[in-house]
């Protein structure tokens, strides 16, 4: 079962907690136990899992980011965003979790989040429940 998560992002970088929508679609699915793949087709973008009882903890995590990986730091892409493009290299565009009662198998402080490096954009997120 495929599914599409439609995201409209509000910052140029932001991590967006998905974690409730995954597990909607799961719920919806009536699979209480197998495997989610959540894929993002984008080039600029990434997913990732982590704290989500902390608001602090993705402050800190674009921060780090953008500290490491500058917006404005001599690249030769003419378009403007070698930034994104690699910070969606580091962070990757797929995750593959375990489903059990009907849910996200997570730590008790993780999430799932969307990573927008190159926002504020309409993005897509693919997800696949079996």
């Amino acid at each position: 079962m495929i599914h599409e998560i439609s995201l409209k992002t509000k910052n140029q970088t932001e991590l967006i907690d998905i974690t409730g929508k995954i597990n909607s679609l799961i719920t919806k699915s009536t699979i209480e136990e197998g495997a989610c793949l959540v894929f993002v087709p984008h080039t600029t973008a990434g997913i990732t899992i982590n704290e989500n009882a902390d608001a602090d903890v993705k402050s800190d995590i674009i921060k780090e980011l953008n500290t490491v990986i500058p917006f404005d730091d001599d690249y030769k892409h003419a378009e403007g965003n070698s930034a994104a493009h690699i910070k969606s290299v580091l962070c990757g565009v797929n995750l593959n979790m375990i489903i059990k009662d009907s849910k996200l198998v997570l730590g008790t402080w993780q999430g799932v989040y969307f990573c927008e490096f190159d926002g504020p954009r309409l993005r897509k997120i693919i997800v696949r429940i079996s």
